[in-house]
């Protein structure tokens, strides 16, 4: 879901693919973690998956995506300055075809955006990008007299009902996606409102923050804005200590009534059908019931301080007495396809399973991290992917010498028959 997790030869051919239909939903926020995805090869073997076969997005890592293998955050849907292209968020498997059925365009003034935007923020100096063209986002430079920030809002059709934009509007998990505030609630109206204050890189390796509001109407449509406390998302020395807008700005500015009379101009997709025959994802997986069996089967003597996870996804952060470290664990149907690239020397067992086993160093920034995993598939595809580290989150220096478990302890975890029960039959 995070972006991500490990940038990938694919990643762009992903992007491209799917990036209309990101930038119109996901399940989650676009950001540079993904709390479903183990990361390297899961996120590889996922993506890959889900470009072969291109699912349809309908409903929600912003950024933090996630992807439907957990949701994730961070970042931003709308890049100021730079790729307005789709985001890095996957979302929940669906039955249906990706083909865009909207039908013919209907593209917004981008200085009918720009307006709204101006009207409903303090007064200021604004350069805006692209003024006299058309499209759905506007983005531009903001100035107070106090340091210029970048800054961007988004109109978008989240899907058939709200429920298709519903991780858009849920608060990040910290364990995977470090931030400051989150508020998440429903108006009065039935409206959904989120408002977010984090930073671009979710190991703060940069001063950047990257404050934003999101408003999902109950008829379905998304108000994304988003704020910086430089004048650019990547690559700007930051101006300002804080993005130039309060939350209480933010939700001014998503919640205006001028989007309104723009939200009726995007076009609403038709709904999709099922090709008999065709590709179809694989089925959903009980989330709870994931996290259950993960903590059933965690050795004696460990302390479980924090749990989570969503879908086949589930993580739970542990400590021995000796230092926190986190577990996770994704379990896939269907995955056999990819096999062949995921599982090169790996060990086959007598039923057929193939276990790779790997020690690395961890990918998300935190000093001294390394990440255990070890991996398995059975002859029909069925995954199920276990993952320690020696922290209690990733991008978060190392607690320990070493994660809790053992790589053996993680084999024999991932090769219990109790994920048995989630396997598609």
């Amino acid at each position: 879901m995070p972006q991500n997790e490990g940038h990938d030869e694919g990643h762009d051919g992903f992007a491209e693919e799917l990036g209309e239909a990101l930038r119109r939903t996901g399940d989650g926020f676009a950001t540079d973690d993904g709390r479903g995805l183990v990361a390297g090869g899961l996120t590889r073997g996922r993506r890959r998956l889900m470009r072969r076969r291109a699912f349809a997005v309908t409903g929600g890592v912003l950024a933090f995506a996630v992807v439907g293998v957990g949701g994730v955050y961070g970042g931003e849907l709308l890049r100021p300055g730079g790729d307005q292209g789709g985001s890095s968020v996957a979302a929940p498997r669906s039955t249906s075809k990706p083909a865009d059925k909207r039908g013919p365009r209907s593209p917004l003034a981008v200085e009918d955006l720009a307006a709204v935007l101006k009207a409903n923020t303090p007064a200021g100096t604004w350069t805006i990008e692209n003024e006299n063209g058309t499209g759905e986002h506007v983005t531009g430079v903001y100035e107070d007299g106090k340091g210029a920030s970048a800054v961007s809002v988004g109109l978008f059709r989240a899907g058939e009902s709200q429920e298709a934009g519903a991780g858009q509007v849920e608060c990040p998990d910290k364990t995977y996606v470090p931030h400051d505030a989150c508020t998440s609630e429903v108006l009065p109206n039935g409206d959904r409102l989120m408002v977010f204050q984090g930073y671009e890189y979710p190991d703060k390796r940069v001063e950047t923050k990257n404050w934003r509001a999101v408003l999902l109407t109950e008829d379905g449509f998304l108000i994304d804005a988003s704020e910086y406390n430089a004048p650019g998302e990547k690559g700007s020395a930051v101006t300002r200590t804080d993005p130039p807008f309060s939350p209480a700005q933010l939700r001014t500015l998503v919640t205006a009534q001028g989007w309104r009379p723009l939200l009726k101009q995007l076009t609403v997709p038709e709904k999709t059908k099922s090709v008999p025959g065709g590709d179809t994802a694989p089925p959903q997986v009980d989330g709870a019931a994931v996290r259950a069996t993960l903590r059933s089967l965690l050795p004696k003597g460990l302390k479980v301080v924090s749990k989570g996870g969503d879908g086949d996804f589930a993580y739970v952060v542990v400590n021995d007495g000796k230092g926190k470290s986190l577990v996770q664990v994704n379990v896939q149907n269907r995955m056999g396809d990819v096999a062949g690239e995921l599982f090169a020397g790996a060990t086959e067992l007598p039923d057929g399973r193939l276990v790779k086993v790997v020690r690395q160093p961890g990918e998300k920034g935190g000093a001294g991290v390394v990440w255990w995993t070890a991996d398995t598939i059975t002859p029909s595809g069925f995954r199920v992917v276990v993952s320690a580290f020696n922290t209690g989150a990733q991008n978060e220096a190392a607690t320990r010498a070493e994660p809790a478990l053992t790589t053996e302890q993680l084999t024999s975890i991932a090769l219990s028959g109790k994920w048995a029960r989630f396997e598609a039959k």
